[in-house]
């Protein structure tokens, strides 16, 4: 049974200090000086900035906020009446930091002179997770429409096929194309029913460790080596990941997916994807139907530099049929949606012209840490054994 530490009313235990607390909130906290160099962040701050609080300290945060922005504007004005100022939906876009959009509270530190506090809470994690419920609600109506055409099309369809083969037999020319125009539709039908059929499957997946990066590189090998061979791939990986908790074979269809539609997008000449992996502290979300809230820290991205997805696209666009694509079915994007939320996992997109992201965050395994056994004082030690397993007296 684990000891759980007393504290003492009113007072702070030694470890808990400041940084601790700072750390644990899930908003980015920057602390400017009087000439908006920064002085710290916490952990929210670093993943907001993509930066280290060694790289950061000292560097103006004009080299992440375009010196127009607002954001700089309320700092000096927080700075100058020596009071705390808030705004809402105020949104931020440079090239270091993307597009977002953020709740903003400053506020001077007057121990220190000049420096003040900035707390910025961005506003697209409600948002993005808003968009999951819909990108689940959209993955089970694709099922419900799987199960019903599979029941309620395809026999019609095989009867018609039958009918079409036997008028066949019995005539020529002309109508003997036509005939053969039936049966190919019917053909093309029953092909896209049976790849909306995996949709309909509502049994648990099975997981098991999956090295993350053997699934990229496995992905990447397949493009470059077919419908993304005019694309220049840009690896950024951390080595020291963990294994993801999933289905390996599932994940391959997800990225070959999420690949051949950014190899599809970017221009014929300097067209890049970039494949990202990396560790996302503090992203939780609720598992449905139980209390329980599960850490998603494994982060991978694929980023394209082509035209971007259509603004009026972007809120359905992993719903089935949505598509920008001439002659596309819109089920690919419906199925990593489905695949994706099978692992408990959130995807999230964010496109402009020449630079469109697909974030995926997925559960890692679980390693429980050894139990640490406290043996009491009046209990003797255990003998000890030599190499050959045998008690030494």
């Amino acid at each position: 049974m684990t000891a759980v530490a007393t504290l003492e009313p009113g007072k702070l235990p030694s470890y808990l200090d400041g940084n601790t607390v700072l750390n644990a909130l899930p908003w980015a906290v920057i602390v400017l000086d009087g000439d908006n160099c920064v002085l710290s962040l916490n952990i929210a701050a670093e993943n907001l900035l993509a930066s280290s609080v060694a790289a950061a300290a000292g560097r103006s945060l004009t080299d992440w906020v375009p010196q127009d922005s607002p954001l700089l504007g309320m700092v000096a004005q927080s700075r100058a009446s020596q009071s705390g100022l808030s705004d809402y939906d105020l949104e931020i876009e440079s090239p270091r930091i993307g597009q977002i959009v953020v709740n903003v509270q400053i506020a001077p530190i007057p121990e220190v002179p000049g420096a003040v506090a900035v707390n910025l809470q961005e506003r697209t994690i409600a948002s993005k997770m808003h968009r999951q419920l819909s990108y689940r609600g959209a993955a089970r109506s694709v099922s419900a429409m799987a199960a019903m055409l599979a029941h309620e099309v395809k026999n019609p369809l095989s009867g018609i096929r039958g009918a079409a083969q036997l008028l066949e037999q019995s005539v020529h020319g002309d109508e003997q194309i036509l005939t053969r125009l039936i049966c190919d539709e019917t053909d093309r039908i029953c092909a896209l029913v049976d790849r909306m059929e995996v949709f309909s499957d509502e049994r648990p997946i099975e997981r098991t460790a999956v090295n993350i990066h053997e699934v990229l590189e496995r992905c990447r090998r397949i493009a470059q080596n077919g419908f993304g061979r005019k694309a220049t791939f840009i690896e950024r990986y951390d080595p020291s990941l963990p294994a993801v908790l999933g289905n390996h074979d599932l994940l391959v269809q997800v990225f070959l997916n999420l690949i051949k539609n950014a190899s599809e997008a970017v221009p014929e000449e300097g067209g890049e994807i970039t494949l990202t992996t990396s560790y996302r502290h503090g992203m939780r979300v609720a598992v449905a139907g139980s209390r329980e809230r599960v850490h998603l820290p494994l982060q991978v991205t694929v980023q394209d530099n082509g035209p971007g997805i259509p603004e009026e696209l972007q809120a359905n666009l992993f719903e089935p049929f949505v598509t920008t694509k001439t002659n596309g079915s819109g089920l690919g994007l419906a199925f990593v949606a489905k695949a994706v939320a099978d692992h408990g996992g959130v995807i999230e997109v964010d496109s402009v012209p020449r630079r469109t992201i697909l974030r995926l965050t997925l559960p890692i395994v679980d390693t429980p840490k050894p139990r640490r056994v406290r043996r009491r004082r009046d209990q003797p030690s255990a003998p000890e054994t030599d190499s050959g397993g045998s008690t030494s007296i």
